[in-house]
């Protein structure tokens, strides 16, 4: 039996209306989960990049691969590896921050995460961070603590090392 893995998928479709629909109705009907998905333009015009990670054995990934790349949309699919991909993730931090101490040890946790304060209130500070997925949580799980008062994460995107492209 294959074993079930994390895997990045890379897909460049064409930049219109309604294809991450058929891209998201495409798992629903084969009952692949989507862990997360991320669409945005792309280096050539009219083209988008969307990254998406889903979770399966090899078979999964066949099976997927094989579906996107039956999409007219859809011109090209690549798995990533894991070892040859840089993967980072934007994530914005409202924390609670009522007294001056609060306020400076949340800095200081920001500023050592590599963390920019973006917004500043009487009551909080926001937070901008990109990074990997357990850089973010790591951050999070420091300022839970004080009061987290929102969050937003884009979820990971992704995009092949060196030279080579999809």
């Amino acid at each position: 039996m294959d074993k079930q893995r994390t895997h990045i998928i890379s897909a460049l479709v064409l930049h219109k209306p309604g294809v991450l629909q058929r891209v998201s109705g495409l798992f629903t009907r084969r009952g692949f989960n989507i862990e997360n998905i991320t669409v945005g333009t792309s280096e050539q015009e009219n083209m988008a990049r969307m990254t998406i990670i889903a979770r399966g054995d090899e078979k999964v990934l066949e099976q997927i691969t094989k579906q996107l790349n039956k999409l007219i949309e859809v011109i090209k699919v690549r798995d990533l590896d894991p070892e040859n991909t840089v993967k980072r993730e934007l994530c914005l931090i409202k924390v609670y921050t009522p007294t001056e101490r609060v306020r400076s040890e949340v800095i200081q946790y920001a500023n050592i995460f590599r963390g920019r304060i973006i917004d500043v209130s009487p009551e909080s500070l926001t937070i901008e961070l990109t990074g990997a997925p357990d850089k973010i949580e790591a951050l999070l799980d420091l300022v839970r603590p004080f009061g987290i008062k929102e969050v937003a994460r884009t979820g990971p995107t992704a995009i092949s090392r060196g030279s080579k492209t999809i």
